[in-house]
């Protein structure tokens, strides 16, 4: 096991650390997952779009079926995101047929695959090109119900550490010690594993800035010098003092406070905010080091979840929530500030 696995597992809870523990996904139906497409589609083109509901099946298993049943070859089939295999979920593919009608595909496809719509577009799914995902997920047998709902109005009104989720680094941070590794000279020929290395270890320190802002009670406070991004895009300025139209700004959501995503170049931050991002970054200086010389570059990620149409109910000693994450963000950054789960390993990202 990784010497990383601990310092992950150690991550600050924003609102503590919970007692209680809840099971997760003891069935498929406990958690429900639904894309959300940023576009109309234009009823035109040579793309055959199709939404799916699968129930205990992978997004490449379903994507070869797909191109089987259509008798097109894989390569034409694309998807927007990748979907958890032991869940309900409904996402869209969309297959090339150029100079073609839509396919007339049975409803139930087989294995726990349904076939919901199909509609025409004139361009194919491209991966991320999604908004985000709505999400319904059942928490069985919760030992402190109170608490859980307690700590779940705490989410809704003041989000969660924007962490990315443990399987970012793979079983026992072994992902970690792969991008190590290539930092030292290890060659790794799969550019999709090398991919995962880099992403990997850019998390880690990402993490662990908003871990030590938690820590060091930063989580909700703008220092002088912060980096704040603007709350509906990427854009972001330096608050090179705190003052009290950006604190205003911060409290009524439009920008956020950032933290870096570690590659080339120097850190955009000032005065205390910048002594704080060095402290952070000098306890990584292997993979700071590894992440430029990799060629990612120097960007910015907030530092809060606050999921969108948070809601929660009780029946009996289970716990429902439902709620809207866009691309990127992990719901087990929610589950864990709100119960200790059991019965499952898996992060489940909105992608």
């Amino acid at each position: 096991m990784s010497n990383y696995s601990q310092v992950i597992s150690e991550f600050n809870f924003l609102h503590g650390q919970p007692t209680g523990t809840g099971l997760l996904k003891q069935q498929a139906v406990d958690f429900r997952v639904d894309e959300v497409l940023p576009f109309e589609f234009s009823g035109d083109g040579e793309h055959m779009l199709v939404q799916i509901e699968k129930t205990g099946e992978n997004t490449a298993w379903v994507a070869k079926m797909l191109a089987e049943a259509c008798q097109v070859s894989p390569k034409d089939v694309s998807y927007a995101g990748l979907k958890d295999r032991h869940a309900v979920t409904r996402q869209w593919f969309s297959i090339q047929l150029p100079g073609k009608s839509n396919i007339e595909l049975a409803e139930d496809l087989g294995s726990g695959v349904k076939v919901i719509a199909i509609a025409r577009h004139n361009r194919k799914l491209k991966r991320g090109a999604l908004s985000g995902n709505d999400f319904v997920i059942r928490l069985r047998d919760v030992s402190d119900i109170e608490q859980a709902m307690a700590r779940a109005k705490l989410v809704s009104k003041m989000g969660v550490p924007n962490y990315f989720g443990s399987q970012r680094f793979g079983r026992g941070a072994g992902n970690i010690d792969n991008a190590l590794a290539m930092f030292t000279g290890k060659r790794i020929k799969n550019r999709e594993k090398r991919s995962m290395y880099l992403s990997a270890a850019r998390s880690l320190v990402f993490n662990h800035a908003i871990s030590q802002r938690i820590e060091q009670q930063l989580f909700n406070q703008i220092l002088d010098g912060d980096v704040m991004k603007f709350a509906t895009s990427n854009a972001y300025f330096v608050a090179e003092q705190a003052e009290s139209s950006i604190v205003e700004r911060f409290q009524q959501g439009e920008i956020e406070l950032s933290a870096p995503m570690v590659g080339k170049g120097e850190l955009v931050s000032l005065d205390k905010a910048l002594a704080f991002e060095s402290a952070v970054l000098a306890a990584y200086p292997d993979i700071v080091a590894g992440l430029a010389e990799a060629g990612l570059k120097m960007e910015r990620r907030a530092i809060a979840l606050r999921p969108k149409e948070f809601n929660y109910h009780a029946e009996g000693n289970d716990l429902v929530l439902s709620f809207f994450l866009t691309a990127g963000n992990y719901a087990t950054s929610i589950l864990r500030e709100i119960v200790n789960c059991e019965g499952d390993d898996n992060d489940h990202i909105s992608e």
